[in-house]
């Protein structure tokens, strides 16, 4: 496939130039969207979603039960449709344990610990949830130390076994980056029940990602080659190999007769994570400057085309400080789009 063809692909699987009617929409469309950075996990939707939908939109799809956050894959968290939280779990709950286990280890995290902590936080979670650092003092009122990510594991130990996840936004002046964890039961109002969940991830994927491969798959949900291989053989026949190893959805979205040829995407953003080979939106150059970086950190990006022409940060923007712009050899870059890409960001926050 010509890189042109597969960038031009991607920008439709991925929604941004056929974007979803609603925020919640663009959520099932996607299914998992990487989101440690809150603001940035947001951004993500907004970003594939009609019109100019705005922050206070977003928080009010997870204050409905609508969207949640939770370490779904890669022992990272992500946004996902609440209602497909409990699927996706039980296909990589236990790989993301075997990827933790080393260091659970040295931080003394046993059944034991894990019970302990179940039986303290239960109660206090009926009634509306608690912030991470109200979490946090559960676990020291028991004499469980939550410091050295010791908090973090037993969090998203809980959330892997289907306990809790992250779900209303915190309330309070300015750009809100804290949810209060809820207990699944009480919030999730309906369960998916795919019949092959692990075929469904990869679907799933496809539908949002494609074109990719398996190994892209593999990279994403961070199973193992192995695991992936047999979700593509289970796949058969719902997804499109359009090369040898390439593949689409079945079904694509329609793309908006007019469409955006600048975006501003946030950090960690899927359009350029999620996949083993990010070479072919970014050229090998400048990866580096993109990351992940040593910190883990991957920089929000400017995408024209559908390559990477530079990076920006959510902070400058708001004060309309000027992007980084990389020399990339090709056409001219429309400096009004981007101003207006990066505007469109301001306007999410401030509306």
């Amino acid at each position: 496939m010509k890189t042109a063809t597969l960038r031009a692909e991607r920008l439709r699987s991925h929604r941004l130039t056929a974007p979803a009617r609603t925020v919640s929409d663009a959520a099932a469309h996607m299914l998992a969207v990487q989101s440690q950075d809150f603001t940035a996990g947001r951004w993500v939707l907004a970003s594939r979603t009609r019109g100019e939908p705005t922050l206070a939109a977003v928080d009010r799809a997870f204050d409905r039960g609508d969207l949640v956050r939770a370490w779904t894959m890669r022992g990272t968290l992500h946004t996902v449709p609440a209602r497909d939280l409990s699927w996706v779990l039980s296909v990589t709950a236990q790989r993301q344990r075997q990827q933790a286990a080393g260091r659970r280890r040295d931080l003394g995290i046993d059944d034991a610990m894990i019970d302990v902590v179940t039986a303290a936080v239960v109660p206090r979670l009926r009634d509306g949830g608690l912030t991470r650092s109200e979490m946090f003092e559960v676990f020291a009122g028991i004499g469980v130390d939550p410091s050295g990510q010791r908090g973090i594991h037993l969090l998203s130990e809980l959330t892997l076994r289907g306990l809790l996840c992250q779900g209303p936004v915190v309330a309070r002046d300015g750009i809100t980056r804290e949810q209060r964890f809820v207990l699944v039961d009480g919030h999730i109002r309906e369960h998916a029940r795919p019949d092959d969940p692990l075929a469904e991830l990869f679907v799933r994927y496809i539908a949002g990602h494609g074109p990719a491969t398996v190994a892209d798959f593999a990279w994403w949900s961070g199973l193992t080659l192995g695991q992936s291989r047999e979700a593509r053989e289970r796949a058969d026949g719902r997804i499109t190999e359009v090369e040898e190893g390439v593949f689409v959805a079945s079904a694509r979205p329609r793309r908006a007769p007019i469409a955006a040829s600048v975006f501003a995407l946030g950090a960690f953003d899927e359009y350029y994570i999620s996949y083993a080979d990010r070479t072919a939106v970014c050229a090998p150059e400048h990866l580096a400057a993109v990351g992940p970086g040593k910190n883990g950190m991957v920089r929000a990006t400017l995408v024209s085309d559908g390559r990477v022409i530079g990076c920006w940060t959510h902070a400058a923007a708001s004060l309309g400080a000027p992007p980084e712009l990389f020399e990339t050899g090709g056409p001219p870059v429309d400096e009004d789009a981007v101003q207006e890409a990066l505007a469109r960001f301001t306007r999410f926050l401030r509306n």
